[in-house]
């Protein structure tokens, strides 16, 4: 059991509704950078991959890998999920990951470790800008 976190989700709950709107706004700014960043990287051939890849609040469309989650805490509503793949671009995994016959080539790991400290900074600036605003 981990300590102390009745106590956090206390704070948490405590924080006011403006540092929730800085971290909306800064997580979407992100996922809009990340997957036009993953959009360049595709395989541009028929576009159906490149053309998959996207955020969402909720749940990825049905058969979408998901790559990544950037969330804030524990907080279901602070979670945004990026995916790629599903229906036409059913391939995305072997894409990145590739197969026995074919080499991989991926696009979206290398992205999301480019993007990580840099989304980590931007979710920090915005909480410390919503504290100081509310």
């Amino acid at each position: 059991m981990v300590q102390g976190l009745d106590k956090l989700n206390r704070r948490w709950k405590a924080i006011p509704e403006r540092v929730r709107i800085e971290l909306r706004s800064a997580m979407e700014n992100a996922a809009d950078a990340i997957v036009e960043d993953m959009y360049d990287l595709a395989p541009q051939d028929t576009g159906d991959l490149a053309g998959s890849i996207g955020w969402t609040w909720g749940q990825p469309p049905a058969g979408a890998m998901t790559v990544t989650q950037v969330a804030s805490g524990d907080d279901d509503d602070l979670r945004i999920r990026i995916y790629a793949g599903g229906g036409e671009a059913f391939y995305a995994l072997f894409q990145e990951f590739g197969t026995v016959d074919m080499p991989a080539n991926p696009f979206f790991y290398p992205t999301w470790r480019t993007w990580r400290r840099r989304v980590r900074s931007r979710i920090s600036a915005a909480m410390r800008r919503g504290i100081r605003a509310a």
